[in-house]
């Protein structure tokens, strides 16, 4: 069983947009594009140039990805050019990046076929919108998350509609010279519920008390 990681760029608040440039994901009137790129280092991009892993992308960000990276050089463009890509979309009729494949039938069932074959491990990058669907179907093995030091306020989350109430464990935490934190979940438990309310004190405890 192939794991399916999700790799994601989001603010303090949780935000998702249009972390890479003013006009990457304007949609819903969104204004803080780029609020992630000042934050970025050489050690940053070198975790992003790791390559071992296939993509499943969103119409979206399949469309930014695949006007920018083809024209782009260095050991990211490659692995992204070359390595095999999954696109979930309602709307497109045909995928053009190299080694690229539409996702036709239901994006849950098609995900959780692939997870099943052998090779590298899943990663979503961006995608907001098929995010929601992995997560309302529990399809989600490890949550990468790089939480940067700003709070935006309006824009699309990371755990929005689709998202279903659980525990996650925290299996690697670092952060970088820019104070952004990389952390690393798996799925964990459900949530366990407690509670910091005192118990009710016994008759006895009552009487004891009196006579302090």
């Amino acid at each position: 069983m192939r794991k399916l990681v999700v790799n994601t760029f989001m603010s303090l608040d949780g935000v998702m947009q249009s972390p890479g440039g003013p006009d990457e994901d304007p949609t819903g009137g969104f204004t803080h594009g780029g609020w992630a790129v000042n934050y970025f280092d050489d050690e940053m991009m070198g975790q992003m140039s790791e390559a071992g892993y296939e993509l499943l992308l969103g119409r979206g960000t399949y469309e930014i990805f695949a006007a920018h990276w083809p024209h782009d050089e260095g050991p990211i463009a490659d692995h992204l050019n070359s390595t095999r890509k999954h696109v979930a979309s309602t709307t497109l009729g045909q995928v053009d990046w190299n080694n690229s494949t539409l996702i036709t039938g239901d994006v849950a069932d098609y995900v959780a076929a692939l997870k099943t074959e052998d090779g590298d491990e899943i990663q979503v990058h961006g995608s907001p919108g098929l995010i929601q669907t992995l997560l309302k179907h529990h399809l989600i093995d490890e949550f990468r998350l790089w939480i940067f030091p700003v709070v935006i306020g309006t824009g699309k989350r990371f755990f929005g509609d689709g998202t279903i109430p659980a525990g996650l464990k925290l299996v690697d935490s670092r952060a970088t010279k820019t104070g952004v934190t990389v952390n690393t979940y798996e799925r964990g438990d459900e949530i366990n519920p407690g509670s910091f309310e005192f118990d009710e004190p016994t008759e006895a405890e009552v009487e004891r008390r009196k006579r302090l």
